[in-house]
């Protein structure tokens, strides 16, 4: 292996190798620990170290990294302290997940490195968004992104290397191309010679390095860095390395062909750099020995002293708290001026406040600029507020859902638009295991809402008029808002933008034109978790939300001999039980109503809540009416068919007659 000294002097060439050498001898004391079950799981960098640390050595301490399994050199490199990183890995509560997570699956706001979650591929699309930051920023740094060979088979990485490419973001893909992917082979993941030919289909810089040379991965991220510094853009950077190890260390290496490891330990980033400064007179076998003893009797007091953290206490009520971050936030009460408005409207009205309050919020969706989206929702909001912060997107819902995430890490605010709720699905995992656990799981907040117009009534069909908020109502860490009417829309709008938490904010298209309402003049915003009462009364509870709400009230006003008590849940996560609870007080019968199909409804679960907490006032069985099992139909009569409100008059009769 030829090492090029270039401009390195002595103590820079000594000073890779102390970092170099360093997570190696880690390596090899987890290794022993983990046989002694004093750790539980190790994910091997062993071979790798070179492009951990020489890509960490480039940066800057304020340049962000996102790392993966095996980077362990860049926490090192850090200088993250060596107690705090095995307090982590044992599961102490002195790490940085509380005992939460494990290994690599944590990020330090203090080290400027987001930890990976175990899907991989999420990690890229959050480089985007902190990439864009720093665009936007004209901070001339660079954000760098680790993946390996096996993740770029995912579609996040088509996504965010595409999204990378189109908005110019200064960040450098790391591809740290160890030939397999668990146990299975490169040549059985992709059908190419090599990552660096993907690049021209991105229109994107593409290069190619020994990622056992740790020399050569420092220099070129430095010549890399230095060049984005005058020229922002992505660039994809192939380090050719090898894992000597398993996937981890259960896995074991056995699928590996005979006499390939002994042909890879010839290429060992940490002998070959010994070698290296031994041959140019910088150290010798003896000064090796002597630091690499000191190494050892550093690690073993960090652990040792991470051993002695007493066990992680377990506290429910901390537990469910860490949910969210705080939000600091007071309510603005509405103004008594009011104008008459849309649905629609009001939301719009909403968001061009929200712009002017918050100049770091930043929007991200498909044909939401110049085009204001398919809705109109954010029309002449990009002429007003520019194009950096009313972006259009390609089509890549996982990689802007990352990128909100990116942009909140670096103090951002994001919405992104989904152009109908339906297409969530295509960043679904960016929401449930991204944007709603990272809080809890090592204090990061994720300072993004997702804008969903949802809903059927429209003859859209199955694709365009699904309710798809019980997908996340299952989700820890989630606040889910469901307005109904313009009032509504427009404050709980802006209480989303004010709280620093992921916030899934849905808006029935229905009654986007259909919807009309007095909503106060200015700046307001309504409390989040908290339920509106639309009528009191003595006789039947229907507890809704949305177009729900609609259909209540106007069979309320086909029974008028009966006194209907009817309550707008408005926020789904937190629900407002309180609320729940005088209602069913009130009246002793409880209809929950909601557009979604019966099955794994929402109203199961508040039926679910009566029942355990307030059967004894209940006069009646809980009812649910709910939509047909079934997807939406297109035809306007197997629509009607489909809808609850088809079924709430004959259930309201039963209710009464009980």
């Amino acid at each position: 292996m030829k090492f090029e000294r270039a401009n390195y002097t002595d103590d820079q060439l000594l000073e890779v190798y102390h970092r170099l050498v360093l997570p190696r001898m880690i390596e090899e004391k987890m290794l022993i620990y983990l046989r002694q079950g004093k750790i539980s799981k190790w994910f091997s960098g062993y071979g790798q170290e070179a492009v951990s640390v020489g890509c960490a050595m480039a940066l800057d301490q304020d340049e962000y990294i996102l790392t993966m399994h095996r980077n362990l050199g860049v926490f090192t490199t850090r200088n993250v302290p060596l107690e705090r990183l095995f307090a982590q890995f044992q599961g102490k509560a002195e790490g940085f997940t509380k005992g939460r997570d494990r290994s690599f699956h944590f990020g330090s706001k203090q080290h400027h490195i987001v930890g990976m979650i175990s899907h991989l591929g999420p990690q890229l699309g959050i480089a985007d968004g902190i990439a864009l930051s720093q665009l936007l920023d004209k901070s001339g740094k660079t954000t760098v992104v680790f993946t390996g060979d096996g993740g770029t088979s995912e579609g996040d990485f088509h996504e965010s290397l595409n999204v990378a490419a189109v908005w110019g973001l200064p960040v450098i893909f790391v591809i740290e191309n160890n030939q397999w992917g668990l146990s299975t082979p490169s040549s059985e993941q992709f059908n190419c010679k090599q990552f660096i030919d993907k690049g021209i289909g991105y229109g994107m810089q593409a290069e190619q390095v020994n990622g056992n040379n740790i020399l050569e991965v420092y220099s070129k991220v430095a010549e890399l860095k230095e060049s984005i510094k005058e020229n922002p853009r992505p660039i994809l950077l192939e380090c050719v390395t090898f894992r000597m190890r398993g996937h981890e260390e259960a896995s074991g290496t056995k699928y590996y062909p005979e006499g390939l490891q002994e042909q890879w330990s010839e290429h060992d980033p940490v002998d070959n750099y010994e070698q290296f400064l031994i041959n140019s007179g910088l150290i010798t076998r003896n000064d090796i020995d002597s630091k690499k003893e000191v190494m050892k009797r550093e690690i073993s007091a960090a652990f040792d002293q991470a051993l002695y953290y007493e066990a992680i206490q377990t506290s429910v009520e901390e537990e469910v708290e860490d949910l969210f971050a705080v939000n600091t936030s007071e309510i603005v009460p509405p103004s008594s001026e009011v104008q008459e408005m849309r649905f629609v409207d009001a939301i719009a009205d909403g968001m061009k406040h929200a712009m002017e309050k918050h100049p770091n919020l930043v929007l991200m969706g498909q044909d939401i600029a110049d085009y204001g989206g398919v809705f109109k929702v954010t029309e002449g909001l990009a002429e007003t507020y520019s194009k950096d912060r009313v972006r259009n997107t390609p089509l890549c819902e996982s990689a802007i859902l990352g990128a909100g995430l990116g942009l909140s890490i670096t103090g951002k605010k994001a919405m992104v638009e989904m152009q109908f709720s339906d297409f969530v699905t295509c960043g679904f995992n960016q929401i449930v295991n991204n944007l709603a656990k990272i809080h809890w799981r090592w204090q990061q907040n994720a300072d993004v809402v997702v804008r969903m117009p949802t809903g059927a009534g429209v003859g859209a069909g199955p694709y365009h008029s699904q309710s798809t908020e019980a997908w996340f109502f299952h989700t820890p860490g989630l606040k889910i808002l469901y307005p109904s009417t313009p009032e509504d829309a427009k404050g709980l709008l802006l209480a989303a933008f004010e709280d620093p938490n992921p916030v899934l904010f849905f808006e029935h298209k229905y009654l986007y034109r259909s919807l009309v309402g007095n909503v106060p003049e200015g700046y307001y915003t309504i409390e989040i978790g908290k339920a509106r009462q639309v009528r009191e009364g003595d006789d039947v509870s229907i507890i809704t939300y949305g177009l729900g709400v609609q259909w209540a009230e106007q069979a309320a006003d086909r029974f008028p001999s009966s006194s209907f008590d009817i309550v707008d849940l408005r926020s789904l996560s937190p629900i407002d039980f309180d609320a729940i609870e005088e209602s069913v007080k009130r009246t002793g019968k409880v209809i929950v109503l909601h557009e979604d199909i019966l099955t794994g409804g929402i109203g199961g679960e508040v039926s679910a809540l009566i029942n355990e907490k307030l059967f004894r006032w209940l006069d009646a069985p809980v009812m649910r009416c709910a939509s047909l099992d079934t997807p939406v139909p297109f035809a306007a009569q197997l629509e009607k068919q489909y809808l609850a409100n088809e079924k709430l008059d004959s259930m309201i009769k039963t209710i009464i007659d009980y």
